[in-house]
């Protein structure tokens, strides 16, 4: 399993790689080319996940709804 440092450069890797607007990512010797910018954004966010994990916290994600009623 990758130590939390390695994921953090895998992560800073695509958020790099994202926002050049490159569909190919390099890092640890291995190159990954994804489909679309919505893929690079999942990848980020499993990332994200391993990272709490590994250092033993949970990410808690808040969804907030609000309805208006129309005129």
């Amino acid at each position: 399993m990758a130590t939390a440092a390695e994921l953090r450069d895998r992560r800073d890797a695509l958020t790099a790689q994202r926002s050049s607007g490159v569909a190919r990512v390099s890092y640890d010797g291995k190159t990954v080319d994804y489909r679309s910018v919505a893929e690079i954004d999942r990848a980020i966010e499993a990332l994200d996940r391993e990272i709490a994990a590994a250092e033993g916290r949970r990410i808690v994600r808040q969804v907030r709804v609000t309805t208006a009623k129309a005129l």
